[in-house]
């Protein structure tokens, strides 16, 4: 069992809530909290609470950094919980993530996982108050950057001085890069199941259209869902030796990132993937999230058909 952090910039790309349904739904990790990133943080945390409700979860969720280290402008797509009702009424923490990963690392060091499936702000501003950080993450899961070519990554863009700052600090790491989650599709026969998976299923159905509409697809490729599964799954992957990160901040490159294999380095690439068995796996898990309430519920028999 793996005790885990979330740190997201959920509501935007529905990838970031179908994680943390997947992760809900994945009796090998224990989610501790979340925490929220880039732009308006105390939405993101709204959001977060009322799909930990839809799956009967009492989450504790942290509003994290609104403006990046970079000063990159915060890109927003406009449609970030827009489908939810009230998301005012959602609790959310008065803290301030970093502090919170901070203090939670402190009581806990070398026993928790951070799975970072946003901008890397929040961890990077955690190290500037506490450099200690850097040996209290047991295992750091990133999705972020561009391994098989030349392309900035939009999580290592949007913030390219953060994501320097966390790969560049020696904490044990494993990043999935696009290369990688750029194999795996989420399709209409997926949608249907999950849909279908009572009230958590039927709220992440309706974000998962929005967000293909967005982009005029009838698909999605679900990074974030793809780079927390190699740490439950991670027979599904094939990594690289340890090495180093390179990211480019500034310039018209900002957030390219560039791998070199080094013993010394502390960063490991995911390298290889069952893209089929992945797909199938991340659906799987998020429809158990959503069955398991609504089974308890009577919403729906829980046979699992």
């Amino acid at each position: 069992m793996h005790q885990l952090i979330l740190d997201t910039d959920i509501g935007s790309d529905v990838d970031d809530a179908m994680a943390l349904a997947q992760i809900m739904g994945s009796p090998d990790l224990e989610l501790l909290e979340v925490h929220t990133v880039y732009g308006d943080t105390r939405l993101r945390a709204q959001l977060a609470r009322r799909y930990a409700a839809l799956a009967g979860r009492e989450l504790v969720v942290v509003p994290g950094a609104v403006e990046t280290l970079s000063g990159r402008e915060v890109w927003w797509a406009g449609h970030e919980g827009t489908l939810h009702d009230d998301l005012s009424s959602e609790t959310v923490s008065a803290e301030s993530a970093p502090e919170r990963l901070v203090a939670r690392l402190r009581e806990q060091p070398g026993e928790l996982d951070v799975a970072a499936i946003g901008p890397l702000t929040n961890v990077a501003k955690a190290l500037q108050l506490e450099p200690q950080v850097a040996g209290w993450i047991r295992h750091l899961w990133v999705m972020g950057g561009s391994f098989g070519d030349d392309k900035a990554e939009h999580n290592f863009k949007s913030d390219d001085l953060a994501a320097q700052i966390v790969l560049t600090a020696g904490i044990p790491t494993t990043i999935t890069g696009l290369e990688i989650t750029q194999q795996v599709a989420i399709e209409a026969s997926r949608l249907e199941r999950i849909r279908a998976a009572g009230r958590l299923g039927a709220a992440l159905g309706a974000d998962i259209e929005q967000w293909w509409a967005y982009w005029s697809e009838t698909w999605n490729v679900p990074h974030d869902p793809v780079a927390v599964l190699v740490l439950s799954r991670p027979e599904l992957f094939k990594t690289s030796d340890v090495g180093r990160v390179a990211i480019q901040v500034g310039g018209d490159g900002a957030g390219r990132s560039v791998f070199t294999p080094d013993s010394g380095g502390s960063v490991r690439i995911v390298t290889e993937v069952d893209a089929e068995a992945v797909a199938e796996e991340i659906t799987a898990r998020i429809v158990a999230a959503g069955r398991a309430y609504a089974a308890h519920h009577g919403e729906i028999d829980g046979d699992g058909s």
